[in-house]
């Protein structure tokens, strides 16, 4: 039986924009959960080197899963063996390990709503069902271990992320420690899709595996390593039989990440004073958009902690959040995501900023924006 899956609608609009750069408007991008910045510079040096010097093939690199397993102790106090890393190419083949690996067809996996598109479509697309629990601004759009507790049956897994996309909320190590509990308790299994870590601005982001050993970690050199366009990512799964169906899984249908990018994603390991002021733009980015949003009539805001999102209401100016996108673009030239790609019941009603842009673009995005929305509350208020 083939899984039917929803568009994502926000590469529709990213489309939209792209055409309308080429035919001589000038686009902000903040759409896609991308850093602006390219990879470092010492990554860079090492991709030149690495093409000059080697034909390279299919390959996993001993060296970048034991670097990796060395930021797990540095980062978390987590010891991890490196045989239990698995690169890939990317988050999304990543999580699509997590789930094939470890759940059979049918099985139940609950995450939140609002969350990632992906979450949703890609447990379709590999015939499982999605079990979506609305998460409100009374549980800062989090799971929690009492939402868990309450499900009956209670699902084969869950899938936590915590910065989480699309509002960037983190999860309290406590609430993480009880999320750990319950699903020991009734024997679900933890997906921990980490691939904002290093992205915060609220202190420190804990790890799944610090109170749940067992749990499938997800994460990239995508985003805080500021390399979405390499392709590089990995998925860090207990020993026995998660580790070999996963070792099989990527072995068949992927073969290997990209050897360039394990060599330049080494390299860009090296780089974090560098990496570190990409979080120092990213800080002045959310706090100019924390400051003027709300007198633009955005006052509903989820509490950015982490990653570079926000999630905003814009209920009181529409109901049809793609539309509402769609004539932002149109009229400004700013570029945004609808909600629907990310709660298909409320995201009618939200609209999600990315600012991992320079903080040039951030400041030309709110002087477009700011008479627009208020043409759009009056319009709104005469209607």
């Amino acid at each position: 039986m083939r899984a039917e899956i929803e568009p994502f609608h926000a590469i529709a609009i990213s489309r939209l924009a792209h055409q309308l750069k080429m035919e001589g408007r000038s686009i902000i991008h903040m759409e896609f959960g991308q850093p602006s910045t390219g990879a470092p510079s010492k990554a860079l040096a090492k991709a030149h080197e690495i093409l000059d010097a080697e034909a390279m093939g299919y390959w996993e690199s001993p060296a970048l899963r034991a670097r990796i397993a060395e930021r797990y102790q540095a980062l978390y106090g987590v010891q991890v063996e490196p045989e239990r890393i698995v690169l890939t190419c990317g988050a999304s083949p990543a999580l699509v390990l997590a789930l094939s690996s470890v759940f059979k067809p049918g099985d139940r996996i609950a995450i939140a709503r609002p969350g990632y598109v992906a979450y949703r479509n890609t447990i379709k697309a590999l015939h499982l069902d999605p079990i979506e629990i609305a998460c409100g601004p009374e549980d800062r759009f989090q799971l929690t271990a009492r939402h868990l507790a309450a499900l009956e049956p209670a699902p084969a897994g869950v899938i936590i992320a915590s910065p989480a996309n699309p509002t960037g909320t983190i999860i309290a190590p406590d609430e993480l420690e009880a999320i750990a509990r319950v699903c020991r308790e009734r024997g679900v299994r933890i997906i921990s899709d980490e691939i904002y870590h290093g992205l915060s601005y609220a202190g420190r982001t804990p790890s799944m595996l610090e109170f749940a050993p067992d749990a499938l970690i997800v994460n990239s050199f995508s985003k805080y390593f500021s390399m979405a366009g390499w392709r590089l990512g990995w998925l860090l799964t207990p020993k026995g039989e998660d580790l070999d169906r996963a070792r099989a899984y990527v072995g068949n249908l992927f073969l290997t990440a990209p050897s360039l990018s394990q060599h330049a994603g080494l390299a860009a390991m090296d780089c974090i004073d560098e990496l570190e002021g990409h979080i120092d733009v990213y800080r002045a980015n959310r706090a100019l958009m924390l400051d003027a949003l709300p007198a633009l009539g955005l006052r509903r805001i989820a509490p950015p902690d982490g990653a570079f999102y926000i999630w905003a209401d814009i209920g009181h100016l529409t109901d049809d959040s793609l539309g509402f996108c769609t004539d932002l673009l149109r009229d400004t030239g700013v570029c945004a995501a609808p909600g629907v790609d990310f709660d298909p019941v409320e995201g009618h009603r939200f609209i999600r900023f990315s600012f991992a842009v320079s903080t040039a673009e951030v400041e030309e995005a709110l002087r477009r924006i700011t008479p627009w929305f208020a043409a759009r509350a009056a319009r709104s208020e005469n209607a």
